[in-house]
């Protein structure tokens, strides 16, 4: 980028200056021309693809594939099919991290509330608000574990609540389902589906879900494709995240799960059951087809 800047103005200022000022010694910038010179188009094409390859995983926190990689820079307007993508990717030495097995943590409760399955693994939506998924997973500091509970809306993929606590009592999924009503995403006779962990379960929850207008929905006890797409959201949280830095408080774990959901997640990450958008954009895109209508 640095030879780059010096050719563009060659013409305006000595090229030693240039070279003193911005640290490249004059012999590689020289290289460097004599490269580009005999560059051919389709050479010339990948370095400069190869450049926003690099920058769009590094953006992409290690976590973006061939795939992604190449709807984002689709996106940018730089044309790319997943093929270049992955021979770029492979050149440069980029692999994008990869999410660990699943662990089972449901633990069911003594005398649970019944609810029957009103998702049946169909993971879709065609109205934000109306069908919703849950869980709660738990977060290793060095104070001691941070749970975390989640609400997900399956028309936009967005985290709409969640919450974060020392302990795995009922009020913590509470105040996630909590957070989504307050902010307004979530719709009257909506849909939550969970797992039948004891908080789910309870008998506190259910009053809860009732008194918003809420109808539960219950999967099976240690199966998790009854809950995929909830599992879905924690397996990238701790791949992209969790896994790749240690937490030495709770507070510190807290910030970085906010800034994960709320920051990268819900307005940066491109999701391929949103044809590459992230979840902002799908809200947007409805609220601005409901306008139109």
């Amino acid at each position: 980028m640095r030879c780059a800047v010096i050719d563009a103005e060659k013409a305006n200022y000595p090229i030693m200056w240039m070279c003193r000022l911005l640290g490249v010694p004059r012999s590689s910038f020289y290289a460097w021309r004599a490269r580009v010179a005999s560059e051919t188009a389709t050479q010339a094409r990948r370095r400069i693809l190869a450049a926003h390859v690099r920058r769009v995983f590094a953006a992409g926190r290690g976590a973006y594939g061939c795939r992604r990689v190449a709807a984002q820079l689709n996106r940018e307007g730089h044309a790319c099919s997943v093929g270049l993508a992955a021979d770029l990717m492979r050149e440069l030495g980029l692999r994008a991290c990869q999410p660990r097995a699943y662990r089972r943590t449901t633990i069911p409760g003594r005398a649970p509330v019944t609810s029957p399955d009103l998702i049946g693994r169909d993971f879709t939506a065609t109205e934000p608000g109306t069908r919703l998924v849950g869980d709660i997973t738990y977060l290793k500091t060095g104070e001691g574990w941070l749970y975390l509970a989640t609400v997900i809306d399956l028309a936009t993929r967005m985290v709409i609540g969640w919450q974060t606590a020392e302990h795995m009592r009922t009020s913590l999924v509470v105040d996630a389902l909590a957070m989504a009503v307050t902010h307004g995403r979530v719709r009257p006779g909506a849909v939550f589906h969970t797992d039948r962990g004891a908080q789910y379960t309870s008998a506190e929850f259910t009053r809860f879900a009732a008194s918003k207008r809420i109808r539960t929905s219950l999967g099976r006890t240690g199966v998790c494709w009854d809950n995929a797409a909830a599992e879905s959201f924690f397996a990238a949280l701790k791949n992209e995240m969790y896994h790749r830095q240690a937490f030495p408080t709770r507070v510190r774990a807290r910030f970085a799960v906010a800034e994960y959901i709320e920051v990268f997640y819900n307005r940066q990450r491109l999701h391929s059951t949103l044809g590459y958008r992230t979840p902002a954009e799908a809200l947007t895109d409805y609220q601005q087809r409901q306008l139109a209508a």
